[in-house]
This record gives C-alpha cells, structure tokens and sequence, in this order.
C-alpha cells in the first residue's frame, strides 16, 4: 500500500512551519534553506514527537486515499528494550494522528512473524533483524518472547562509519545517502572472492573542493569492523542465554536474517562462522517486520498475546 522513507520535509513560509508530506530519501540534503528535512526517528525511537504525529497522519491517510474521519487500528513495531517513556510516546503520537487503538509489538516478533517462522510451536525460533537505528535479536517459542535484546547498532552506525572512514583516511566529506550507497555496493561483512571499486564524489576537507577518491571493498569492510562485531557479539550473547532445548531447536532450524542489514554482503557467512549455526536470510528481509505487524490485523487474538500492552 505503502512505501515511504520517515523523513518529514517542513517548509516555512512567512515564518510559519507547515508539513508538505514525505521527502524521497535521494533529496536529503539537497533542499533548499526554506525547507528542513526532519527525521523524527532515531535509534527506533521517537526523536521528534510533532513531526512523528504529522508522518503518521500523512502515512494513514494516504494509505486510506485521502479519505476523511478515517481511524484505523495501529500496529507498530517497537525495539525490545525501549523504555515506559518511549513506548508512551509512540503510542501518544499515533492517537493524536487520529489512530482508533494502538497496538505495540517487539520488532523481533513482528519480523519472525513477516519472514513465516512457526512462531506458536514449542520450538525455538531465532531471529535477527538488522534495521535501520536498531538490530533486534529474539529467541521466539509458543508465541512467546524467551529471550530478546536490542543493539542499537545497524544500518544508520554502518552508514556513518563510513562517512568517518573516508573523512579520515581520505580527507572527503561526504553525505548520509553517498554513505549509504557506497555501502550496498562495497560493504561487506566477511572477505569477498571478487574485488570491487566505484568512485565516490565529495568535499575535501581542507582545500574545500570537490574531489573524486577511489574506494574498494577492503576498505569499507576495514570501516564496517566495529559495528558488524558488535552486532555478531550480541548474537552470540543471545545463544549463549537461550536455555538448552531451545538451542538445540535452533542448531536445527538455524538463525533469520532480516531487515536491511541482511543485505549486507557475507553477513550470512559471518554470523554462520562466529557461531557455527546455519543462518539463512528471510524472503523479503526489508519488509519482514511491516509484513508481520500487517499479518497481526487480521490475526486479534494472536495480537492482544503479544502485544506490550
């Protein structure tokens, strides 16, 4: 139905803020001084709390055609150890965008459920879904969350990492979307048997021109380092703390890959090394947790079970 980026454009005019709707993620800093793009997201939670209530609005009605006095029931997915007061300002925001209920789910069970695990069987079910402020790790059994945690370290920290990378060995500024692309075509989790390069266009730091440096696949996996061990590190502390007859379900059934992270090149490979558990990665790995938290409305009383309410 929908597919949008969470970044809020506001433009002022007459020195008065008004929401224009949604910004293509290609036009981040590139808006003029009249427009300021705001992300009310960060780190999965809310950063921004008028400009999450405007998103939600904008998003709800243009799910529902534009058409009026709609309320709908909301299904949103939340990191596992987000506090009382983020959770409550979750929720706030979507009532005031004029939601009917609101329901809050683990983005861990919400991606179990989108990637098809047996989630209410009694067996142990792992997931791990790298997204964009947060990687959520959860060991799922009879529609019950046994063991869950929250890293916040994911696809914004790789995106950044790389910006640092290059200021510093480089000397080139560069921005969130360069970032993000050199990423995909470059990043990697574990040695690639093909080596690749691509060009990157910035601002040199000290000269203040633009320049255009070579970057290659080492390099940005020498950049990626510390985050993708810390994401590795959590998962092995998840098993570690899973009670022996789930872990051995999942030596079985191995370990799900989702949410954006899941692209990463190797990603896979290394998990599977550092733990020696088959790791496979969902169908649809960027959509899992919205796919779950959409099989959730038609599904009540499985939602009133898990919800965090």
């Amino acid at each position: 139905m929908l597919s949008e980026p969470s970044i809020v454009p506001e433009i002022r005019i007459n020195d008065k803020i008004e929401p224009v709707g949604t910004l293509p993620h290609a036009m981040v800093r590139r808006t003029p001084g009249s427009i300021t793009a705001i992300k009310p997201m960060r780190d999965g939670v809310i950063a921004d709390f008028d400009a999450a209530e405007k998103m939600l609005g904008y998003f709800i009605k243009k799910a529902h055609g534009r058409r009026r006095f709609v309320r709908p029931r909301v299904v949103i997915g939340v990191p596992s150890q987000i506090t009382q007061v983020e959770r409550r300002a979750v929720k706030d925001s979507a009532y005031r965008a004029k939601a009917s209920e609101v329901h809050l789910i683990e983005e861990g069970m919400a991606a179990a459920i989108g990637a098809g695990l047996p989630i209410t069987e009694a067996s142990g079910n792992m997931i791990v879904d790298i997204g964009g402020g947060t990687t959520d790790i959860a060991v799922i059994s009879l529609a019950g969350v046994v063991y869950s945690r929250s890293v916040r370290v994911a696809g914004n920290a790789m995106d950044e990492a790389i910006a640092n990378f290059v200021k510093r060995e480089k000397d080139l500024l560069i921005g969130e979307r360069t970032a993000e692309i050199v990423k995909m075509e470059l990043g990697s989790a574990s040695p690639q048997a093909m080596r690749r390069e691509m060009e990157v266009k910035g601002r040199h730091v000290l000269a203040g021109k633009p320049v255009t440096v070579v970057l290659n696949d080492e390099e940005i996996r020498e950049a990626l380092a510390d985050t993708v061990r810390q994401i590795v590190s959590a998962v092995r502390s998840a098993l570690e703390q899973t009670p022996p007859e789930l872990s051995a379900d999942i030596c079985d059934r191995g370990i799900t890959l989702s949410g954006g992270g899941a692209f990463l090149r190797g990603m896979d490979e290394r998990i599977r090394n550092e733990t020696g558990v088959p790791v496979q990665v969902a169908e649809d790995p960027l959509s899992s947790v919205v796919l779950g938290a959409g099989k959730m409305l038609s599904d009540f009383n499985l939602l009133r079970k898990i919800s965090l309410d």
